[in-house]
């Protein structure tokens, strides 16, 4: 039997910049659900998001949400995932939220292995605050606390969560949203932790476009096994976050089966 679909969007005033590299990141998981609701009912979707441009999401999308503190998206989602485990409980964090004051949350679940999926806003800077650097800033990033330059490298979080036990590893870029709604589809489907980085440009503070329409490339199942782990950890070193000279792979880059934690509790 069809399914009758609705629109996902609340009519809330968006007020993300034009071109925001957030309208491909809500577009591709917008479409990701309209086509995975053929099976799983609107009503067992929960969204949550923490601080930052990327916590408006919440107010946009029609599915029941949670507006939660900084970096607290994760814990909040863990919750609601042991309360009632036939929920998909979707975290969208952005990547000063997570990866800095967040990151002992963002550690845990993947080492836990709970069954939910975190999607990251990685624009790289802090930008509802006006552009100051942030954990994947790239070295010398000049923004208004670092006017000469962040003294700091990036971190790269894809080997952060390999090595932290995530059993679903994955980047996409919201210029490419096909791409990335499958991505998405594909982490609220597995069951176990699903991590997806997204690269998400911020015209206003730092805008990537041009970077990753040049330097991005699709990681394809015929050139890459994703039950691999070491050649998922070797994919994942191709870019450190610092270089604009070398190609950035997007894609799935590591999938597992495990026992979840709920299953453990």
């Amino acid at each position: 039997m069809a399914v009758a679909k609705k629109s996902l969007y609340t009519g809330a005033e968006i007020t993300w910049c034009r071109l925001c590299g957030n309208f491909g990141l809500m577009s591709a998981f917008g479409w990701a659900v309209q086509e995975l609701v053929e099976t799983i009912p609107y009503e067992k979707f929960v969204i949550l998001s923490g601080i930052g441009c990327h916590g408006k999401i919440v107010d946009y999308i029609d599915l029941n949400s949670f507006y939660s503190l900084h970096g607290r998206a994760i814990p909040t989602a863990t919750g609601i995932k042991l309360a009632n485990p036939e929920l998909k409980v979707i975290c969208f964090v952005g990547d000063g939220d997570i990866y800095a004051e967040g990151i002992s949350h963002l550690v845990f679940a993947a080492k836990r292995n709970t069954d939910i999926t975190a999607i990251v806003h990685n624009n790289r800077a802090y930008s509802l605050t006006t552009g100051q650097f942030a954990p994947t800033s790239p070295s010398g990033f000049k923004g208004k606390s670092t006017p000469y330059g962040s003294p700091e490298d990036p971190m790269n979080p894809l080997v952060l969560m390999l090595s932290s036990g995530a059993t679903f590893v994955a980047r996409g870029y919201a210029g490419f949203t096909d791409h990335l709604k499958n991505i998405i589809k594909e982490a609220i489907l597995h069951k176990g932790f699903s991590f997806v980085d997204v690269l998400q440009p911020c015209v206003a503070f730092y805008n990537t476009y041009d970077l990753y329409n040049r330097q991005t490339y699709k990681l394809e199942q015929t050139d890459h096994d994703p039950s691999d782990f070491e050649k998922a950890y070797s994919k994942t070193l191709e870019w450190d976050y610092n270089r604009e000279d070398v190609k950035i792979p997007i894609g799935i880059f590591y999938r597992v089966e495990k026992p979840t934690y709920e299953e453990r509790t």
